[in-house]
């Protein structure tokens, strides 16, 4: 068995998205399982669920993980699945809002990489799927999950979106804006739930990342992309008791180098989540929140 930390130990996840065999989501268990966490393991495919439980394991034991068929675009299916993991693991204090699909993995074809499909040739059907999964999926987890988290005075809601050229590029739709929005998401409900004890946050990898949501360009092999497991250092201490200041900022998990005391490295990987440095856009930016 792979030693493990207890930087986490007596915490309790879900991970949404989390069976891939080269999924993110995957890695991002395994992180927290070797950190110490307990995992409710969310996906929509069982064999890959059975595959992916099974091996995790391996790494922390039988009572590590929790499997659960869930659709996080269903709200009586979410509901369940938090139901769940509350009643049979013993709490929650951690989400992790991984699940993510593209035009081509939610079987509208297409392409992760090459040539893109302007928006004006997106099958309306596709964008719907995609807005789903990608955009309400990680609102409907986190209501679900936010009253737990506010009453107990501790919870981490951690989403994974993309980065910011990825957002807006050319054919990029209905991917980018999708992550676009969760990023927004992210923001806002790190305002709302401030001094609650709850904190949410992005992490995303950095750039075109080794999942069957990337195809490598032509001639090339995965190993020339970031490999999924940048996102486990810093998804751990994201959702450690160390990073009880840290809210509504994102972290590039390519840089986040473990060689650098902590301060330095967060200012290396890390920035305000949606980019509010941008500056206010509104003519009367006072006028927000007003009843």
């Amino acid at each position: 068995m792979t030693t493990r930390s207890d930087t986490l130990q007596g915490r309790i996840a879900i991970v949404t998205g989390a069976a891939s065999p080269i999924g993110m989501g995957r890695s991002i268990t395994t992180g927290l399982v070797r950190a110490g966490a307990r995992v409710a393991m969310l996906d929509i495919n069982q064999d890959w669920l059975d595959q992916s439980a099974n091996d995790l394991r391996e790494i922390g034991g039988d009572d590590c993980v929790l499997p659960i068929i869930a659709d996080v675009t269903d709200p009586e299916s979410v509901q369940n699945a938090v139901q769940r993991t509350i009643s049979e693991m013993g709490g929650l204090h951690i989400l992790v809002n991984n699940a993510g699909i593209n035009p081509r993995t939610a079987g509208f074809g297409g392409s992760s990489s090459g040539s893109r499909t302007g928006f004006v040739d997106i099958v309306p059907d596709a964008w719907l799927k995609v807005i789903s999964v990608n955009l309400s999926g990680p609102f409907l987890m986190a209501h679900a999950v936010a009253g737990h988290m506010i009453e107990q005075g501790y919870g981490r809601i951690i989403g994974v979106t993309t980065s910011m050229d990825t957002m807006w590029r050319k054919g990029g739709a209905p991917y980018g804006p999708s992550k676009a929005g969760h990023e927004a998401l992210v923001a806002i409900m790190a305002q709302d739930l401030e001094g609650t004890g709850v904190t949410a946050n992005v992490l995303t990898p950095g750039g075109a990342t080794a999942t069957n949501m990337v195809l490598p360009p032509e001639g090339s092999t995965a190993d020339a992309l970031i490999q999924p497991e940048v996102m486990q250092a810093p998804v751990v201490w994201i959702a450690s008791e160390d990073a009880s200041d840290w809210n509504g900022r994102r972290i590039i998990a390519y840089h986040w180098d473990e060689s650098l005391p902590l301060e330095a490295r967060l200012e290396k990987c890390g920035a305000p989540a949606a980019w509010p440095q941008l500056g206010l856009q509104a003519v009367h930016p006072d006028w927000f929140g007003r009843g």
